[in-house]
């Protein structure tokens, strides 16, 4: 098989170990750097049906902040003293599947690594001429699929619909917005924190209203962007503004349960929504696992590249340089450190 690794006298030599970040202590509220620890540890070896790749790139994200709780949930606990794991990219510089020849680019979910070693069916190659590699852990990946199918399926928007999407400065936000409109929304309301961020959503991501949520009165400023009310609210914070967008829904709105944040490290946060005024308002609340919609991935990126080529969809990326700098990419996603996609670069 002319892409096995068989080693001989003019072969490069191939790495034997890796260096990796993993949980060293389950943290108690909000995570810090004690929570984390950069181990080299000996690559497995290399046998038949399997990859070995070199990841130049890796997301952190916020629902990775779960997994470092030891409770059940719809993705496992990470495992203490074990390297964590999460989307990467990288190139294959060894092979044993002759369908993945060294010097294809794979995405997979063997990140917080150098190397990884990787069974066919956990790697997907990509296609780097159709975009720069890292959109494909962004604009191009879960992240992406994320507000699509958020805005397509979950809370669909309708023509002529005013949307408001929360830590719309953030990966999933600064697309959802964007998505938003080319799906024919009349008005799209974003809120994130701090003016610099506000002033992004406006001059770069399309908005056409930003509410600084760290200025106060979320409800307020709402009504003030959207004084007829809202019809679909996409919700990545949960919380108060999950409250107020409750409150400032139209008959029959459309909510898309994203993610909670702002109780992510343990806390209670602000009050939650009136239930009883989402019932009488016939508003659909309805949570979502972006795994579920894997399925149209495909389709996904086929219209999401075309939306990158011709401007229809601007991104952002804040990048930390190396392995070592992970944990502090991760700590600054949940503090909302980032704007865009919020991703670490290997090498």
């Amino acid at each position: 098989m002319q892409n096995q690794a068989t080693p001989n006298a003019t072969a490069p030599r191939l790495p034997t170990t890796s260096w990796e970040i993993h949980l060293a202590a389950r943290p108690t509220g909000a995570p810090t750097a004690t929570n984390f620890a950069l181990v080299e540890r000996a690559l497995p070896e290399l046998t038949e049906g399997r990859i070995l790749v070199r990841n130049t790139w890796m997301s952190v994200d916020p629902y990775m902040r779960g997994r470092m709780d030891d409770r059940p949930s719809y993705l496992p606990p990470f495992e203490l003293g074990a390297a964590l794991e999460g989307s990467a990219l990288g190139t294959v510089i060894a092979s044993r599947v002759a369908e993945i020849p060294v010097g294809t680019m794979v995405s997979h979910f063997a990140g917080w690594r150098e190397y990884a070693v990787l069974d066919a069916a956990a790697a997907t190659p990509i296609d780097p001429d159709v975009a720069d590699a890292h959109h494909y852990l962004g604009a191009l990946g879960t992240t992406g699929l994320t507000a699509y199918a958020a805005l397509t399926d979950v809370a669909p928007v309708r023509p002529g619909d005013t949307v408001f999407i929360s830590a719309a400065a953030g990966a999933v936000g600064s697309v959802a917005g964007q998505i938003a409109k080319a799906l024919g929304a009349a008005r799209v309301i974003g809120s994130a924190g701090g003016p610099v961020k506000t002033e992004l959503l406006l001059q770069e991501f399309g908005y056409d209203a930003a509410i600084d949520y760290r200025a106060g009165d979320v409800a307020g400023q709402l009504a003030a962007a959207a004084p007829e009310g809202i019809d679909v609210y996409l919700d990545s914070v949960g919380g108060e503004q999950l409250r107020v967008a409750v409150e400032a829904m139209r008959p029959k709105g459309r909510i898309a349960l994203v993610g909670a944040i702002s109780g992510y490290n343990g806390g209670t946060g602000a009050a939650g929504p009136d239930l009883y005024q989402a019932a009488t308002k016939e508003v659909s609340l309805r949570g979502m696992l972006v795994t579920s919609y894997f399925p149209i991935f495909g389709e996904y990126i086929g219209k999401a590249a075309g939306w990158l080529a011709d401007g229809t969809l601007r991104t952002r990326e804040t990048v930390y340089e190396g392995l070592e700098q992970a944990p502090a990419a991760f700590l600054g996603v949940l503090s909302g450190a980032n704007t865009g996609k919020m991703l670490v670069r290997l090498g």
